[in-house]
């Protein structure tokens, strides 16, 4: 039987702690970086480049694991 906590952690050649741990923190990140996002909707003239870097940054962090 297949184990649904581990197949896909396997699959990206994490156990089950270090996907839990990366896709914890991930979420957080983009918890944090989507309230930037809002302050510069109301406040244009901040953060103006800080949420598309840190979205380019994780990019390349996924798609390099």
């Amino acid at each position: 039987m297949k184990n649904i906590f581990t197949e896909h952690p396997k699959s990206v050649n994490e156990s089950y702690l270090q996907h839990f741990l990366f896709a914890f923190i991930t979420g957080l990140k983009l918890i944090y970086w989507g309230i930037i996002a809002i302050i510069h909707a109301i406040l244009p003239f901040t953060f103006k480049s800080y949420v598309s870097n840190k979205i380019k940054g994780l990019y390349k962090k996924i798609t390099t694991r």
